[in-house]
């Protein structure tokens, strides 16, 4: 077992790394954000609606297939259901 200070170390490592993985997560979620954007000018001329339920069962579909854990099939939908819906309201 490590000891008090090893662990203190080592803890402060993960939180960096955790920080690198957060600003990432950030840099991604905006890339999203842009292609969303740029799918969401397209749909009028492509005579599509706005809103795609059958799409976004697609991406939990999709999801659910790229998810090697430790998160729950249940936890990634809920993330994502969050994330589709601040997508949504986003003005391009």
């Amino acid at each position: 077992m490590p000891d008090t200070d090893d662990a203190k170390r080592r803890i402060a490592e993960l939180r960096e790394e955790i920080d690198a993985v957060d600003c990432e997560l950030v840099r991604l979620l905006n890339r999203r954000a842009t292609i969303a954007l740029e799918i969401r000018s397209l749909k009028p001329s492509a005579q599509l609606g706005l809103y795609d339920p059958k799409r976004e069962e697609e991406i939990f579909a999709h999801l659910a297939s790229c998810n090697e854990g430790p998160l729950y099939g249940e936890n990634l939908r809920e993330i994502y259901e969050a994330i589709l819906h601040v997508m949504k309201e986003l003005r391009g």
